[in-house]
């Protein structure tokens, strides 16, 4: 096990060559106003960087300031105790779902299960090919859920690219049976407009509701132009889902006007994304609740009627959020810890140059009670280790550890790594454990990284874009009790009530 210093004192100088400075200042001022996606929707992209920052990256890893490339290191209360490379599926790995012993995870190219009854040694158990970005996967019982939001030339899988002008491009949500885990059938495909980029399950005994989050940075998609303020929601019959349907498309951003009633962006906003959709929404069902991650906006939203959510409250950031991501409550509801991809994940933003309050979390109480509740902004968390202007690292996906009366969660920093943290007091977060690899390279900006990192009965499970499929073991007074809880089934977007 290779250990570096407590990361409070080992303060990285990276980031701070002119010409890496001004990539990154173009990334702040264009790259979020026209909501990059992610970066896997183009897995071997690189960005060059100047001489003297490839230089910088090497004097550092050469000091012990930075990972070597592709080492490892993390805190003495974390073990890395497995890793499964990437196989037949060649693409970019993305978000996961649990279920039972069995792990789901997502990848541009179709979707992995794994059996996880041995955590230390996880078992391949299917790889289904079937192409489409970014295959954001979740399952509820027999049925297992995959976005896709990149045009394709049909519903099936063995579609091709096609630009998304064409009237045959289809984009949208497809369904596949997974009674036997070793045989998934594909069984029903709904489009939506503007494909799916992520979705959300909202499931009940008869039917499952999904929530189908979805935005464009060109207008030019004939789905996708604005006024696009609202989500597709799907309702799909389990005794039948090959007759899932759109039911309704809730406008979570009315107001007049070509571009609706969501943030303008830039030039009114410089920097910071129109709202021209959502990225992701996370639902509380126990408590009918909703956050909604949707661009240039936050929202609160009532899903007491989960065909037609209805909107509580709505904050935005103009000053540090370029890009709302995600969202995760805690187990009382009363916070919400929302993401901002600054960058659409593929720059270098986890640096001396940027700062602890951009590309970070932003925590948020919720005051008040029923449709009168509000969020009300507390304070920014950023991991405490800067990277090198060579690693794409910004916050993205994690969810709670469950721990009584601690607000405490595990979350993907690309390569980054892994951080766990606590913000149980709002207003100081602070990091308790981390792992990372060493940049993928010492030449220019190749995404990869930690895509997902979530808690599933007593291990963290991490989905790295290049790497593959990690497992970690966390050790820790504060997260200890976590290990009691048992779920059957976890998709982070559809919280789970730890205690009930």
């Amino acid at each position: 096990m290779t250990l570096f210093n407590d990361p409070r004192t080992r303060r990285r100088r990276l980031g701070v060559a002119a010409a890496a400075a001004g990539l990154l200042s173009a990334l702040l001022t264009a790259g979020p106003a026209v909501a990059t996606p992610d970066p896997g929707d183009s897995p071997d992209a690189s960005k060059e960087v100047s001489k003297s920052a490839r230089a910088e990256v090497r004097d550092a890893i050469e000091s012990g300031e930075i990972p070597g490339q592709d080492e490892i290191v993390h805190s003495d209360n974390i073990e890395h105790v497995a890793n499964i490379p990437k196989d037949a599926l060649p693409g970019t790995n993305s978000d996961l779902a649990f279920q039972g012993r069995y792990a789901f995870a997502g990848n541009y190219d179709g979707f992995r299960i794994f059996d996880i009854r041995n955590p230390k040694k996880p078992k391949t158990v299917a790889q289904v090919l079937c192409p489409g970005s970014q295959n954001d996967i979740s399952v509820s019982g027999d049925l297992l859920f995959l976005s896709t939001d990149s045009s394709r030339s049909d519903s099936s899988c063995n579609s091709t690219t096609q630009p998304a002008t064409e009237k045959s491009s289809w984009e949208g949500m497809k369904v596949f049976d997974i009674s036997d885990k070793r045989n998934p059938k594909y069984v029903a495909a709904v489009e939506t407009a503007c494909g799916s980029h992520t979705h959300t399950l909202v499931p009940e005994r008869k039917n499952v509701y999904v929530y189908v989050s979805s935005y464009s940075p060109n207008a030019a998609y004939p789905d996708c132009r604005p006024p696009h303020d609202g989500i597709s929601v799907i309702k799909v019959p389990r005794k039948a889902p090959e007759r899932a349907a759109v039911v309704d498309f809730p406008v979570l951003f009315p107001g007049e006007g070509p571009d609706g009633g969501g943030n303008p962006g830039g030039p009114t906003n410089p920097g910071v994304s129109k709202t021209t959709g959502c990225h992701d929404i996370t639902v509380l069902p126990s408590k009918d609740l909703a956050a909604g991650a949707c661009m240039g906006d936050g929202i609160l939203f009532s899903i007491k009627d989960p065909e037609r959510p209805k909107v509580i409250d709505r904050v935005q950031d103009n000053v540090n959020f370029a890009f709302w991501h995600s969202a995760t409550f805690n187990q009382k509801a009363n916070k919400v810890v929302f993401t901002d991809e600054l960058g659409g994940g593929s720059a270098a933003t986890c640096n001396a140059e940027i700062g602890p309050n951009r590309g970070a979390d932003g925590i948020y109480d919720i005051v008040g009670r029923g449709d009168h509740r509000e969020l009300v902004f507390r304070s920014y968390f950023k991991i405490p280790r800067h990277q090198a202007d060579t690693e794409n690292c910004v916050a993205h996906n994690g969810s709670l550890i469950p721990v009584k009366g601690r607000d405490i969660m595990v979350q993907a920093w690309y390569q980054g790594g892994v951080s766990v943290w606590e913000f149980t007091d709002s207003e100081r977060p602070k990091e308790i454990a981390y792992f990372e690899r060493g940049p993928l390279t010492t030449d220019g900006i190749t995404t990869g990284g930690s895509w997902s990192a979530y808690y599933y009965n007593g291990y963290i499970y991490s989905n790295d874009m290049a790497k593959g499929f990690d497992v970690l073991k966390l050790s820790d007074r504060r997260t200890d009790p976590a290990k009691r809880v048992h779920l059957r089934e976890l998709n982070t977007q559809t919280q789970p009530d730890y205690f009930d």
